[in-house]
């Protein structure tokens, strides 16, 4: 029996090495992903462009303006000498934010009289926009509190502390860096995309060459012939994981916080599902450009939209969240983070887990079937 897997296997991995589409698939992708969504795909906000216009040029206005620039998310590019010269930079988008200082914004403060500022933000990216806002609100809420704790200090003699002593932690990611949350997606968007393609075309090939046929009489095992053509590819998929994994620990910083032995069993059973996706698609197409699009049709976008990968799934319309149940790769994404991320083990992600078996059964089920009633199954 193993003896004609591992003949099976070599003569797979002989027609991939011959077919520069699939080992662009197997080789390329990763590679291209992992740099592009590292390096590219990045939701941090930071180095915000900052106009300001300070009419009231004062010891206070300057010490807002100092808040800002210090804060760390804030980059001044220009000091305005006209409100009208706003317009012009946030049309060519010059910079994101203006902040307009009053020309009696000091007096204000010193006479203990509620003073307005303006802020204009530019919301044309709407996500950065409200990360924006709330810097911003965090700013001025402190610079508030120390002009009250001032102001008590210089009437009473003493200091004003809040009613609520407010620090937040982050935890998990406490520099809320983008990478920590693509990479592990980006482990699931290249598993489900490059097992499900290989999977198809390597079926697929075999009907188009007319050996499909002779495979199927021939005296090698239906379940050896599929355990055979797949195995190259759970191979080839494992490898691409710990590049990913390797590579995003060097490149970016993104380590492995929980077991490596629940993170192998989770690869190995999501592999299990893509690669019965690949199956089943390879039952229902009759040509390798037709398998190849049905593939990444139904592996790229799903995977890419409706598993959490990069849109969190809690902000979507009711109806888009019940259609992300029947896509395997959010069950394998959240139990991944929870592992790479917090570092928790099979206890908080079991559900996952019966999931992703649930899915693999079907889909192998339902692909064997199909094959059988095809003629390439005889048992």
């Amino acid at each position: 029996m193993f003896s004609r897997i591992r003949s099976i296997s070599i003569k797979e991995f002989r027609q991939v090495s011959r077919d520069t589409r699939s080992l662009g698939i197997l080789i390329f992708i990763p590679a291209f992903m992992l740099l592009m969504f590292g390096y590219a795909v990045n939701f941090d906000v930071d180095d915000i462009a900052l106009a300001v216009y300070d009419e009231d040029n004062s010891v206070q206005s300057r010490q807002l303006i100092d808040k800002f620039v210090h804060s760390g998310y804030f980059d001044l590019k220009y000091y305005l000498d006209s409100p009208r010269e706003i317009d012009r930079l946030l049309d060519r988008e010059l910079i994101r934010v203006a902040i307009v200082i009053p020309e009696n914004f000091s007096n204000s403060i010193i006479r203990g009289e509620d003073v307005s500022i303006q802020v204009l933000i530019d919301g044309a990216n709407a996500s950065a926009a409200a990360t924006v806002m709330g810097y911003t609100n965090t700013i001025v809420q402190d610079y508030s509190l120390d002009i009250l704790s001032e102001t008590m200090l210089t009437a009473k003699g003493t200091t004003f502390a809040p009613p609520i002593d407010y620090h937040p932690r982050v935890w998990y990611n406490p520099e809320l860096r983008s990478p920590v949350f693509l990479i592990p997606g980006l482990i699931a968007f290249i598993l489900m995309v490059t097992s499900a393609v290989s999977t198809s075309l390597s079926i697929v090939r075999e009907k188009e060459l007319g050996t499909m046929e002779q495979l199927a009489v021939s005296s090698i095992h239906p379940v050896e012939l599929i355990i055979g053509k797949i195995m190259p590819f759970v191979l080839t998929s494992l490898i691409s994981t710990v590049f990913i994994l390797l590579g995003g620990y060097l490149l970016f910083g993104v380590g492995v916080a929980g077991s490596f032995l629940w993170l192998s069993l989770l690869v190995v059973l999501f592999l299990f599902v893509a690669l019965g996706w690949g199956l089943l698609i390879s039952t229902t197409s009759d040509t390798q450009q037709v398998a190849f699009m049905k593939a990444l049709t139904t592996t790229m976008l799903p995977t890419f939209i409706l598993s959490g990968f990069v849109f969190p799934i809690h902000n979507m319309p009711v109806a888009v969240q019940v259609i992300t149940y029947i896509v395997p790769a959010r069950y394998f994404l959240e139990a991944l983070r929870a592992i790479m991320v917090k570092g928790v083990g099979g206890a908080v992600f079991w559900e996952q887990i019966i999931a992703l078996l649930i899915f693999g059964f079907i889909l192998v089920l339902v692909s064997t079937r199909r094959m059988k009633k095809q003629g390439y199954v005889t048992v």
